[in-house]
């Protein structure tokens, strides 16, 4: 399919067949057939349907285009007029493995939903860290002239962005990069480990450990912080004793329960759900139950452990969804005034059974 650009009215040409209503093919609809049914020039039809507010086209005149392009079932040739305009309706969505991980694939579904409410569609390439394939998907968006690039990683962290990118209307969501002048879409880490503290406070409780992860990285400065922040707005003094590092998994969560346990602690906010999960376990083969001897507050919400342990986990959720989306808004209307230039999106509290009040 060859696409063209017509000389005299800047509209786009499309040669590619339309279908008639019993299926067979008919001839190649130009605008120029357009143009001739309707009476009117080529550049007359392309401002119509471009619609040019400025153009002054008298409205009769417009309902005879439209009328023509309907009675003609012209289709525009999207390719041509992204040569015509620079742009196109495409959005690029350039992951690392968030369309393999089950509860990061939200981030695409966001990203989908809210491109396509905006009258774009969302062109999609995971690359599992394949520097190759990431190279060749950008040089396609770059061919398709996508309005913008979204790229994307599975966890929150600092990216090394591909030199390709840094001149495009390039958006950052679920990452983060200190050396480029780029919008970032991030969970807002600070403020879902004061909310994971609250959840427990609120309740009573006034000994609250905190789970920390091992791995350096937004989620761990950033939690730890809204814990200490929530603890100091009750008035209660940080007891080091109380917080406790562990590998981000479930062998995490068991191997620190002992810990906890001597700690006196009557609640627990944990780095995520998996760690949680190794925590319900450990405690119980010791005897202590949750939520009647310990509350325990997850993180991640990943809906396949959280909503289905014994009993279901209340937890902090991370906004994939919410991401997704907000990296599309900033990718057709770029934020002003940020700090850091980092638009920060609530992780919300999901309250389940496993925090009891105390007295």
């Amino acid at each position: 399919m060859r696409a063209s650009a017509e000389s005299n009215g800047g509209g786009a040409d499309d040669d590619a067949a339309q279908v008639m209503g019993d299926g067979r093919h008919a001839r190649h609809v130009t605008l120029k057939d357009v143009a001739e049914l309707a009476g009117v020039s080529v550049s007359t039809v392309s401002l119509v349907m471009n619609e040019k507010k400025d153009a002054r086209i008298a409205v009769k005149t417009q309902e005879r285009v439209n009328r023509a392009i309907r009675e003609l079932h012209y289709r525009p040739n999207a390719l041509a007029q992204n040569l015509v305009t620079g742009t196109s309706k495409f959005i690029g969505l350039l992951t690392d493995s968030i369309a393999t991980t089950p509860f990061a694939g939200q981030i695409i579904h966001g990203a989908q939903d809210r491109a396509w409410k905006q009258g774009y569609v969302l062109l999609i390439v995971n690359t599992e860290g394949n520097e190759d394939i990431e190279r060749q998907a950008i040089r396609m968006f770059l061919e398709y002239k996508v309005h913008g690039i979204l790229y994307s990683t599975w966890y929150h962290h600092e990216i090394t962005l591909p030199q390709s990118l840094k001149d495009m209307n390039t958006v950052l969501v679920n990452c983060y990069s200190d050396t480029e002048n780029l919008i970032s879409v991030v969970p807002d880490e600070f403020n879902g480990g004061r909310t994971a503290a609250k959840m427990l406070l609120e309740q009573g409780h006034r000994r609250v450990a905190f789970i920390n992860t091992t791995v350096e990285s937004p989620a761990r400065t950033g939690r730890l912080a809204g814990y200490r922040r929530a603890l100091a707005e009750q008035g209660i003094a940080e007891d080091p004793s109380l917080i406790v590092d562990a590998e981000p998994t479930q062998e995490g969560g068991r191997a620190v329960a002992e810990v906890i346990r001597a700690s006196g602690a009557t609640g627990v906010c944990c780095h995520n759900d998996r760690v949680a999960m190794g925590l319900y376990d450990a405690l119980r083969n010791r005897g202590i139950m949750v939520p009647s001897d310990i509350s325990v507050v997850g993180f991640d919400d990943q809906e396949v452990i959280a909503a289905h342990m014994l009993p279901p986990l209340s937890t902090v959720a991370l906004p994939h969804y919410e991401l997704g989306a907000s990296g599309v808004d900033a990718v057709l209307a770029p934020p002003v005034h940020l700090d850091d230039h980092r638009v920060l999106i609530a992780c919300p509290a999901v309250h389940r059974e496993s925090i009891s009040a105390l007295d």
